[in-house]
This record gives structure tokens, C-alpha cells and sequence, in this order.
């Protein structure tokens, strides 16, 4: 912050307070010819309605001083005058990084004991398991469900059906780097009749039902410009994250109408990299959970 809005701040904050003194003061203060204490001021409402001239009670009064004591000596310890840091120079990042420290100190050593044993050892262990859980419910269950079961866009954690690998350290690689994948827009370039056509492929691949001659034009056009990443079997390729064509696990729906528009506009899917947040053996055992999802 500039020496100015510090300035700025400080002359705000500090003359409001001083202002809430004197206006107590200047209120509280007899003027000439104002009606005595207890006696009317003249004011009437609603034809019986008096105002009376009475002052606050004293409790009140010093109720208004103590809270402006309050602020001074709140605004003098803590911060709150621009660039002022207080005297016990206290902040909100500071005290974070403690609270950190002590839960650090306290659970470090539980994933430490963890992350010494294999990944497939934590999947059978009732309190990893209990761990994982947790984590996973605070850190996943936004994108994934609170069941792991998925959502359009986000794939279904308790099947077989892995982008990038389901076996044990391909998971916990997933979620310590984080995945980018994409599907290119092939609208463009294939225009509506040859989106069609492919379609048309895919849904045959996975055994739906399909036009079988519009099926074998897509097939050529799927070889010349699909075949480099799902493969030209369409069982796709986990190096990629491409995805199996030929079940019927579809990560944005499987209708005729959804797998036009993935082949149109493209596909992009981001999984973030929890490395530098959770750390790699919270990660451990975060992986462990996840592939015991799939393994019941």
C-alpha cells in the first residue's frame, strides 16, 4: 500500500473515533434556553406524544467511551491504520503459518507411518482407508461426488475405467502432478456431414445402435484423424488420456447428440496438481482411498 492510502486510512479511522467523542460530548452538553432535565421539550406526537429532556442513563454514556477506548487501543496493538502492523504484530498470514506448524507437528508423523508401506497395504487398512476418506471428501468430493461416482466432466472414481492408469502409482501421480487433457474441435475440419459419419463409427464401436453405411465412411475418416490417440482399435491410450471408445463409460454422456458435440467443438479437462498443497505422503494415502474405490 502507498504512503498515501496509508496516510489516507489512517487520518479516516482515527478521526472517526475522535469524531464519536466529541459528538457525545457536544450532545451531552446543556445549551440556553433547553428545557430543564426531566421537563418536556415541547415536541408533541399523536396528540399526547411527549419528548422528555432526559440524558442518557450514565451506564450508557460510558458504555459509547469504553468501546472508543476499545478501538484506540485495538488500533495501536493490531492492524488497521494502513501500512501500521500494530505493536504485537499480529497478521492473518502469521497466524495461519502457526496454526500450520502445530497441525504439522501433530499429524506429519501419521502420514510419515503411512507413506511407509505400499499403496495396495493402505487400501486394506481400515484407518488409512478412514484418512483417505476424509481427505477425499474435503479436497475431491467438490468435482467427483461425495460417492466418487462422478459427474459430466469428471470421471466416475469406483469403476475400471481410467484416462491415465488405474493401478496404484498412475493414480497417485494423477493427483500429485494433475492431468490436462483435450480434445480437439474437428467440426471445422470434418464439417457437419463428416461429424456424422464418425459419430456414427464411435457409437459402433461400444455396440449401440448406428447407421451402418454412414458407420463405414466414419470408420476411414476416424483412421486418418482419430486413430493417433484413441488407437485404431478405439481402445484408446492411457499415456494420452485418451479415452476407450469401445465400452460405454462416457466421461461428457455417451448420447448420439453428445458425442456430435465432443467431436465438434472439442473437449478440454483439467485435473489439478495437489503436490505443493497436500503434500506427497498426505497424497499417499488420498491414493490409496481412491484406489480402493475401485477395488470392491
Amino acid at each position: 500500500m502507498s504512503s498515501f492510502w496509508s496516510w489516507w486510512i489512517t487520518i479516516i479511522s482515527v478521526g472517526n473515533i475522535l469524531a464519536c467523542y466529541w459528538l457525545i460530548k457536544w450532545a451531552s452538553k446543556p445549551r440556553p434556553g433547553e428545557a430543564a432535565t426531566g421537563d418536556v421539550t415541547g415536541h408533541k406526537w399523536d396528540e399526547n406524544l411527549e419528548e422528555y429532556n432526559n440524558p442518557l442513563p450514565r451506564w450508557w454514556l460510558w458504555m459509547f467511551y469504553g468501546t472508543i477506548i476499545f478501538g484506540l487501543v485495538y488500533l495501536a496493538l493490531y492492524p488497521g491504520l494502513g501500512n501500521w502492523q500494530g505493536y504485537l504484530g499480529w497478521s492473518s498470514t502469521g497466524q495461519y503459518q502457526k496454526e500450520m506448524e502445530q497441525a504439522r507437528q501433530k499429524y506429519d508423523p501419521i502420514f510419515a507411518a503411512f507413506a511407509s508401506k505400499p499403496i495396495e497395504e493402505l487400501a486394506r487398512d481400515p484407518a488409512a482407508l478412514k484418512v483417505g476418506e476424509r481427505l477425499f471428501l474435503n479436497y475431491c468430493a467438490s468435482c467427483h461426488g461425495s460417492t466418487a461416482t462422478g459427474a459430466p466432466g469428471f470421471p466416475n472414481l469406483t469403476d475400471n475405467d481410467w484416462l491415465w492408469g488405474g493401478d496404484p502409482e498412475a493414480i497417485k501421480t494423477t493427483i500429485l502432478d494433475g492431468r490436462q487433457g483435450a480434445m480437439p474441435a474437428w467440426g471445422d475440419a470434418l464439417g457437419p456431414d463428416g461429424v456424422d459419419k464418425v459419430a456414427e463409427y464411435v457409437l459402433s464401436l461400444s455396440g449401440r445402435q448406428h447407421d451402418a453405411e454412414k458407420a463405414a465412411a466414419g470408420k476411414e475418416i476416424f483412421q486418418n484423424m482419430c486413430a493417433a490417440c484413441h488407437g485404431p482399435d478405439g481402445k484408446g491410450n492411457p499415456a494420452m488420456g485418451a479415452p476407450n471408445l469401445t465400452d460405454n463409460v462416457w466421461l461428457y454422456g455417451g448420447s448420439p447428440g453428445a458425442i456430435r458435440q465432443t467431436i465438434t467443438k472439442g473437449r478440454n479437462g483439467r485435473m489439478p496438481a495437489h503436490r505443493d498443497f497436500l503434500g506427497e505422503n498426505k497424497v499417499h494415502v488420498l491414493a490409496a482411498y481412491v484406489y480402493s474405490l475401485s477395488q470392491r
